[in-house]
């Protein structure tokens, strides 16, 4: 996985946890939901790169 798209995985983790934490906060439960989606989808592309880089090795 390049150094690239770790960063942007973990921006849009960060992001993802910032809304949720938002959302709590502002007691707004789309927002809480949309935080959790996003980090799931950084979760997934992690491990999709995951899978390529063991494939080229």
């Amino acid at each position: 996985m390049g150094a690239g798209d770790k960063m942007k995985n973990a921006a849009e983790k960060a992001k993802g946890e910032a809304k949720e934490a938002l959302g709590k906060v502002t007691d707004n439960e789309k927002a809480e939901t949309e935080g959790k989606a996003d980090q799931s989808k950084s979760d997934l592309k992690q491990a999709g790169e995951k899978v390529k880089d063991a494939f080229r090795r």
